[in-house]
């Protein structure tokens, strides 16, 4: 399970950042992509450091888009992953050389074309974010809904693991499992929810057990 998070979404809710990725990771995250799409490099740097210190070793973190702040983490000590990165961003190859053999670098897709130069990159893309799932207003530049059939087509080209993303429900695991998703993002189905902790909890459950009683 792998949380995208939006600043707003959770100020709305009365809490920070990093006090919403501590309750999803309570509830079952296992990854965090922190994404700052309107902050200034000095305030996404700080949030970067802020969820970075609640964070276990065992979650992943994730800097969206900004290899800047990456590396910026990277040097302040914090325990920061890899990079994650879209088609308008730097190449995965310009990427791959400034973080590092050892960083995790993500790359979104959304076309068969994209998946196999995903796949086909010399940088070693380790997996591709594939969406959207369905129509979401969380990002508003989303290419146009995959559907599960669409999903699972794309799959099956064999590109790099494939994370689900895109107004992705807990009822959309098992079929995403099944089509041979590595992982689900979700962004509003946590960072907006009352309880994150418990809307975390109904996901983690979801792909582990492959039921969902609803939405997050």
């Amino acid at each position: 399970m792998y949380l995208v998070t939006d600043a707003a979404q959770c100020a709305a809710r009365g809490r920070s950042v990093a006090a919403t990725v501590a309750l999803a990771v309570a509830g079952g995250v296992t990854a965090v992509q922190v994404r700052e799409k309107n902050a200034a490099g000095r305030a996404f740097l700080d949030t970067v450091l802020a969820v970075a210190a609640v964070l276990p070793e065992r979650v992943a973190l994730i800097v969206n888009d900004r290899v800047d702040v990456f590396l910026a983490a990277r040097a302040a000590g914090a325990r920061v992953t890899g990079v994650h990165v879209g088609q308008s961003d730097l190449p995965p190859e310009s990427v791959r050389a400034l973080v590092g053999e050892e960083a995790v670098l993500g790359l979104s897709a959304a076309t068969p074309a994209q998946l196999r130069a995903a796949a086909a990159s010399t940088a070693g893309v380790d997996h591709v974010g594939v969406g959207a799932l369905h129509v979401t207003a969380t990002k508003a530049d989303a290419p146009p809904a995959l559907g599960h059939e669409g999903f699972a087509r794309l799959v099956a080209l064999g590109a790099p693991p494939a994370v689900a993303i895109g107004g992705v429900l807990p009822a959309d695991l098992p079929p995403l499992r099944a089509a041979g998703a590595a992982g689900a993002a979700v962004v509003s189905g946590i960072c907006a929810a009352a309880d994150p902790r418990a809307a975390a909890e109904e996901y983690a459950r979801a792909w582990a057990c492959g039921t969902a009683t609803g939405g997050g």
